[in-house]
């Protein structure tokens, strides 16, 4: 099978997936399109069309599949059930609190159109959800953690960047050293969610702008900081591109529990990444939930899906056959 992938949106997501589609070698990457001028967008490996993204629905013959890359705020809830009405769909929508709302959305579109989506593709939501699931269908007793971080959120930077007067911003999300330690001796503590982490914003703001009104917009965002303590630091743009340009993450996911007549035996699951490229680890997710996309439309299965009910068969290029033998 090859894949003739398309991309929406070529920032550092959109980036990520060109660079993703050149490791698998079922892939191609057969245009992008955008909301810029399609001149002013200079891929990494030239030869690909970049279109304007209104175009995007003269090409539904022409893709098996579209990778959508821009920002959960705004751009997702929008973009994806609008392109899921000409193609099989994979985003990458990260507010958790939303996804129900997101899936009925996308999943009326693609039901409509017999096309297939999967939606909050990434590391989380994404991997970490798997393993989430995974832990709690095997240790039913005990408790479960998730853990963000010490990284750069690409939704959370996005979010505060949407707001007026802002120019640029990055923010970190921070464990909290004493929840994460306590986890891992088992103590099987009850956390807050402000127990659990901290945010840390870097801001770069217009001239003029509020520098009090921006920030309190920040910590009051719901779904995003208003339930963490945060702190804002304004810093110049020259700082900010020194000092910060790289895209860290990563996390934790555990399972404490206990097996026995007693509970008297105790487990304790613990599922990490350490990245040092977000945007780039979320668009190889991106890349490998495509494949399943196609897989799973060229079988008759249409509407909205998420990583929970995809096989993990459907990901690899390769047969059942040699996933059994090599895997298994």
């Amino acid at each position: 099978m090859s894949l003739k992938i398309g991309i929406v949106g070529y920032g550092n997501l959109g980036r990520g997936v060109e660079l993703a589609v050149k490791q698998n070698p079922d892939a191609q990457l057969a245009a992008v399109f955008t909301r810029r001028s399609p001149q002013a967008v200079k891929l990494a490996f030239p030869g690909v069309p970049v279109v304007a993204a209104d175009e995007a629905p003269a090409w539904k013959d022409k893709l098996d599949v579209l990778i959508l890359c821009g920002g959960s705020a705004t751009d997702l809830p929008t973009q994806t059930p609008h392109f899921a009405q000409w193609f099989n769909v994979v985003d990458s929508f990260d507010t958790h609190a939303r996804i129900p709302q997101h899936f009925d959305a996308v999943d009326s579109a693609a039901r409509r159109a017999q096309k297939t989506a999967i939606i909050s593709v990434g590391w989380d939501p994404g991997l970490f959800s798997l393993n989430r699931l995974y832990a709690q269908a095997v240790l039913p007793q005990g408790k479960k953690y998730t853990f963000w971080g010490k990284g750069i959120s690409q939704g959370h930077s996005d979010a505060i960047r949407r707001i007026p007067g802002v120019q640029d911003a990055k923010q970190y999300t921070i464990p909290v050293p004493g929840a994460l330690d306590s986890v891992r001796l088992g103590e099987n503590p009850t956390l807050t969610t402000r127990q659990k982490h901290t945010r840390e914003c870097l801001v770069v703001l217009k001239p003029g702008a509020d520098a009090a009104q921006v920030e309190h917009q920040i910590k009051t965002m719901p779904n995003y900081f208003d339930e963490y303590d945060t702190t804002v630091h304004f810093v110049s743009q020259q700082e900010l591109d020194a000092n910060h340009s790289g895209m860290p993450h990563g996390g934790f996911v555990f399972a404490s529990g206990a097996t026995g007549k007693h509970g008297e035996n105790k487990q304790l699951i613990e599922y990490s990444l350490k990245l040092d490229s977000n945007p780039q680890f979320t668009a190889s997710v991106l890349v490998a939930y495509a494949r399943a996309a196609v897989r799973l439309n060229k079988e008759g299965v249409f509407g909205c899906k998420t990583v929970l009910d995809v096989a993990p068969a459907y990901l690899s290029p390769k047969d059942g056959a040699a996933l059994r033998k090599e895997l298994l």
